[in-house]
């Protein structure tokens, strides 16, 4: 079995957001960009005995760049490759750049979806789910928390929070960059309506510096709140290394890292008490199973990301999280950065859903590879030339 085609397919689906969703520096210049669209990357890859594996590149800003290098850097290294060597040729494409600086960013994003890719198309060779190819399934139903309640005024996030414990759902996420003052009375009067007996964490998403965020974090344990996730800029490890062993609350981050090298002065310093990879960004499956061996070896929990992924990423994520022991618990997107337009890549991309929630938790899928097909209309209507 040869590679004999690398296809990168970009994605994207206007929409309108008038006021940021999460908290974001520079918001005034920034939201109508970062904001302006929901986006993906997808990566396709064909053998010479036509099967075929997709996979998925994070791409918030540019899908553009991704597919680039994607097409431009990556297809001349995998054609004529065997599929099976999917770690000889996560090295050559990681060492294709590695003398130029390139370990972060665009680089990692799209070597992920190829890793993704991959795996799933070894998956349908062998008629296996990838969790199988990953080592076995440690679960087949995932615990999974509703995400996010988003910046918007206190009388909504507080019918979203009733609403999603009347789904079922044992444990909410809510974001805050709104101020510490109004951050926190958002953070009671969402705890007054769920009561103590639903989890709730909290995602700053690098609102605050070190001192405020250990002032919030105080005031978080008040309110029992489980995890204090991205309080601070990611390139501060002295600070959530400070913010660790100030603060009871658990610090969740890692959403914005890469590779086995990015973690390992979170995990190494104790800088984090959770870590949380994305699949489509982290490296693909390849690394983020060292990523999750790492942690394990701190006694440290794995909680994916998945919040900028499509139902590709999305599939991974799930058959990462039955194959790793330390996972901890899995996000489950319930609310689009638009109130009014939702996303199509994370609803209608593949033929049937991808995520089945009952009871508080997602069901697993057992069919091969990624257990999914994409829907070609999705795919047709909203792909925009590279």
């Amino acid at each position: 079995m040869r590679i004999t085609e690398v296809e990168a397919l970009n994605l994207v689906v206007p929409t309108k957001v008038d006021k940021k969703p999460i908290s974001l520096a520079y918001d005034e210049q920034l939201t109508k960009i970062v904001f302006d669209s929901y986006k993906s990357t997808l990566v396709r890859i064909t053998t010479d005995d036509g099967l075929t594996g997709v996979g998925e590149c994070l791409a918030k800003l540019t899908p553009r760049a991704i597919s680039a290098i994607v097409e431009d850097a990556f297809r001349p290294i995998l054609i004529g490759q065997d599929p099976l060597d999917v770690e000889c040729i996560w090295e050559m494409m990681y060492a294709s750049m590695r003398h130029r600086g390139h370990s972060k960013g665009f680089m990692i994003e799209a070597m992920s979806g190829v890793d993704i890719a991959l795996f799933d198309l070894i998956g349908k060779a062998l008629k296996l789910p990838v969790y199988k190819l990953l080592g076995g399934c440690f679960r087949n139903r995932l615990d999974a928390y509703a995400s996010s309640l988003r910046l918007r005024d206190t009388e909504t996030i507080v019918k979203e929070a009733v609403a999603y414990v009347e789904q079922g759902f044992g444990a909410i996420k809510m974001k805050l960059g709104r101020g510490p003052e109004e951050d926190i009375k958002r953070v009671a009067a969402v705890r007054d309506a769920i009561g103590y007996d639903i989890q709730l964490t909290v995602d700053a998403n690098c609102a605050y510096d070190v001192a405020t965020a250990i002032n919030m974090g105080r005031e978080l344990e008040k309110h029992q709140v489980y995890w204090f996730e991205e309080p601070i800029p990611p390139e501060d490890i002295d600070g959530y290394v400070r913010l660790s062993s100030s603060l009871d609350i658990a610090i969740a981050a890692g959403e914005t890292e890469f590779t086995r090298y990015g973690f390992r002065d979170l995990i190494a310093k104790r800088a984090v008490d959770i870590v949380q990879p994305d699949i489509c960004r982290a490296g693909g499956f390849s690394e983020c199973k060292k990523i999750a061996a790492m942690a394990s070896a701190y006694n440290m929990p794995y909680a994916p990301h998945t919040g900028g992924e499509s139902a590709v990423g999305i599939a991974a994520s799930i058959q990462l999280a039955a194959a790793i022991p330390n996972f901890l618990t899995y996000e489950y997107m319930r609310s689009d950065w638009s109130e009014t337009h939702a996303n199509p890549l994370r609803n209608s991309l593949t033929l049937e859903p991808v995520e089945t929630f009952a009871d508080g938790y997602i069901e697993v899928p057992d069919k091969p590879g990624l257990g999914i097909e994409l829907n070609e209309e999705i795919v047709s209507k909203y792909r925009v030339n590279t």
